[in-house]
């Protein structure tokens, strides 16, 4: 098929290699504008820029797609469908009917559950057990289109938001090379969405990771690993922000007994230390203090010989 590839981050990319590798003629790859990244502010493509630069395919970077210019432009790839990966922007009705087959997004959960922007962070941090790959044919709203195919995925017991990203990548590289010939063949049935099942998941903010102590071990694991990497789950040690990498609740201390102040260090062994929380205990195991590197906690307390009863996020 004649394709129109619109994404930006990583999580695009695999799909955008698995559909030119499958022997797709893709057209063009519409992508965010380049920003300035990083201390020095330097000019950084998008990961999905770079991946069209390798395969030498022209890219598209509009600041706004719905504008009539930018329009006219998609018009001209005379593509026969738009493949949609965490492009960034929200597409117009014009867009969304101007291929032959119209647009379908690779989404990262097994909607109705978890529209929205960050399903996969959201996913881990809600404790879900399975979340999955939804090719989607878009319409009009936020993922709310018919559902053309699905394919699940399992949340492992310490899945983080780095790796549960990188499963679904693939998975969902997988399924949009299954799903273009059955579309273009006519061969998938769209399914509604039940909209009673439906579920929305906002944007991630950096003040997301600031953890609440007086939350229970188990929801503040599931945080750390769901913000793994970005924008990461932390805390405050001596004025300072220490990031918590890894971290699991302890077993036998949530018997509804706790007592205590939240935040609390209880205990300092060789190599965690254990905090105490509204609901149990949380055993630390790999940190990172503000201006160091990310290390294991018993490399951290050469250093930063933590003392028992010092209060975390004051």
């Amino acid at each position: 098929m004649k394709i129109v590839f619109m994404g930006t981050p990583d999580y695009a990319v695999s799909a955008l290699e698995a559909v030119i590798q499958a022997g797709h003629e893709v057209s063009a790859v519409v992508t965010q504008p380049d920003k300035p990244k990083g201390r020095g502010k330097g000019i950084q493509m998008t990961p999905v820029k770079q991946c069209a630069l390798k395969y030498g395919i022209p890219v598209f970077q509009p600041v706004k797609v719905k504008e009539p210019e930018a329009v006219e432009r998609l018009r001209g790839y005379g593509a026969e469908i738009f493949v949609v990966a965490a492009f960034g922007q929200i597409l117009s009705e014009e867009i969304l009917t101007m291929p032959k087959y119209g647009c379908v997004n690779i989404h990262a959960s097994l909607l109705p559950k978890y529209r929205g922007a960050s399903p996969i962070q959201w996913a881990v941090i809600n404790g879900e057990t399975e979340t999955g790959i939804t090719i989607m044919q878009m319409a009009k709203g936020i993922d709310t289109g018919d559902i053309l195919m699905k394919r699940a995925v399992p949340i492992d017991r310490k899945e983080t938001g780095e790796s549960l990203h990188d499963k679904l990548c693939a998975a969902g590289a997988e399924l949009i090379v299954e799903a273009l010939p059955e579309i273009e063949n006519g061969n998938l049935k769209p399914e509604k969405q039940n909209e009673e099942d439906a579920t929305y998941v906002t944007v991630l903010q950096k003040s997301l990771g600031r953890i609440d102590w007086s939350g229970d071990a188990a929801f503040i694991d599931r945080l750390v690993r769901g913000l793994n990497p970005w924008p990461s789950a932390y805390t405050v040690y001596q004025g300072r922000t220490l990031k918590i990498w890894e971290c699991e609740p302890e077993d036998g201390f949530s018997d509804g007994t706790d007592s205590g102040t939240a935040g609390c260090i209880e205990k300092v062994a060789k190599d965690a230390f254990y905090v105490r929380t509204g609901k149990g205990l949380l055993k630390v195991l790999q940190v990172q203090l503000e201006g160091k590197k990310r290390m294991q906690v018993k490399d951290f307390l050469l250093g930063y010989p933590l003392a028992e009863g010092t209060v975390l996020g004051e």
